[in-house]
């Protein structure tokens, strides 16, 4: 799993919040984590278009 990279977290095991970055492309993603559900999807700004990190 070298495309994506964790920078962020909170929370506990059972109840998780994190966002990582895709290497390649730069955009960043929330995934959250609640008990046995979860979802992965793009973090976007106040405009709605995903937010992009630069440098890695």
């Amino acid at each position: 799993m070298d495309r994506f990279r964790k920078i962020y977290t909170q929370g506990k095991l059972t109840d998780i919040t994190e966002i990582w970055v895709d290497t390649q492309t730069g955009v960043n993603y929330v995934f959250h984590r609640s008990g046995n559900a979860s979802g992965f999807t793009p973090l976007l700004d106040e405009n709605g278009n995903p937010v992009v990190t630069k440098e890695l």
